[in-house]
């Protein structure tokens, strides 16, 4: 099991829907959750891409250099870069972080912040560059030269010099709940990532795209995205919850979700769906709560309750074959902590965890005095 966490480049903060107790993603912030999730044992870090976001490349790029282990998730996007520029990028970064860079590739799902950024395609016409651009960066990697001419690319003698460290390229990731999405998943993609959905709907997922990817002769991983708020106690964690939303009001609520109707995302539809924007039908399966998709878009579920709890749910998850599970929390340095100390202990972590000295602590620093002789 690999447990990854999530870098907040578009800001953080305390609750949702409000600008009361937000933080900017400066460098030294973002390096504080970098950091942290690096001596906390997490694997690896999401690092998103959006308009709203700091490019994740430069990100991902700055935070390798002040850390060790710590693996990038970087957002890959088709129509936005070219395959051979993306292919040195990518080679580039992998060599300098000692094989730490992985790829999201992201397709968009909001037409008009494509729009913005000059892609004017249609889902299903953005699907089909998706596949030529992945068939142009794996024969990059692969291929002593490259020539292709296709309805997106045309590339005449196309050349990577310099190969990745690791092989044949930096795996490769997507997520996406469309039948064009999971077809391209059996054909290019490492790891499949699918959101927080109920268990029923992830296991319907993941034996559609083993089916497909098996006729092809192939195999891929799995992994999930989550928010997590979690507790020792579990009415504090619902409570936790449940204030992320206290400074929204019913007319905050339908302005997102007037927003989020706009997107012709698959995954998002389906996000939604588990509510139809209600506040009274938010916990859409044990400990699987959806108040964050009610103001935001993407991932918009979390895993809700103390760290038994929260790991029974994330071992459902792993015994239908998720294998990564890529999880976030409000405000992000903090959650991470919570998730560690009430969680991590309970779950096969793949990377070794850190190791935290069970003695108690007295007063001034003093290990050996506990609280009990404290007078």
């Amino acid at each position: 099991m690999e447990l990854f966490w999530f870098l907040p480049t578009y800001g953080d903060g305390r609750f949702l829907g409000t600008a009361v107790g937000s933080r900017e993603a400066t460098l030294g912030y973002l390096k504080q959750v970098a950091l942290a999730s690096e001596e906390l044992g997490f694997s690896g870090v999401l690092v998103p891409s959006g308009k709203g976001c700091d490019d994740a490349w430069i990100v991902a790029s700055n935070l390798a250099a002040i850390t060790q282990r710590l693996k990038f998730l970087i957002a890959l996007r088709p129509g936005i870069i070219a395959p051979a520029a993306a292919a040195r990028m990518a080679s580039a970064l992998d060599r300098f972080s000692d094989g730490r860079l992985l790829l999201n590739v992201v397709t968009g799902g909001d037409p008009v912040e494509l729009a913005g950024d000059g892609l004017h395609l249609s889902h299903s016409e953005r699907y089909v560059q998706t596949d030529e651009f992945l068939t142009v960066f794996r024969r990059l990697f692969t291929e002593a030269s490259v020539t292709h001419k296709g309805p997106y690319f045309h590339l005449t003698d196309g050349e990577l010099l310099q190969p990745s460290r690791q092989k044949p390229y930096p795996p490769l990731f997507l997520g996406g709940s469309s039948a064009a999405a999971h077809e391209i998943t059996a054909k290019h993609i490492d790891v499949y990532l699918t959101w927080g959905e109920p268990p029923a709907q992830v296991e319907e997922k993941i034996a559609d795209i083993r089916m497909k990817a098996e006729k092809l002769g192939r195999q891929v991983k799995f992994g999930i995205r989550l928010h997590t708020v979690v507790r020792q106690n579990a009415d504090d964690a619902w409570t936790a919850a449940n204030d992320l939303l206290k400074h929204v009001d019913d007319d905050t609520i339908a302005k997102a979700q007037a927003t989020l109707a706009r997107f012709d995302s698959e995954g998002q539809k389906r996000l939604l769906e588990l509510h139809g924007g209600s506040r009274d039908k938010l916990e859409v399966s044990p400990n699987l709560w959806a108040g964050i998709s009610l103001v935001r878009g993407g991932v918009g579920t979390a895993l809700v309750g103390n760290g038994e709890q929260v790991a029974a749910r994330i071992l459902e998850y792993a015994a239908l074959g998720i294998d990564y599970f890529i999880l976030s929390g409000i405000p992000h340095l903090e959650e991470a902590y919570h998730f560690h100390e009430n969680v991590f202990h309970r779950l096969p972590v793949h990377q070794k965890q850190r190791e935290v000295p069970n003695l108690p602590m007295g007063m001034f620093g003093d290990k050996n005095l506990s609280k009990s002789s404290v007078s």
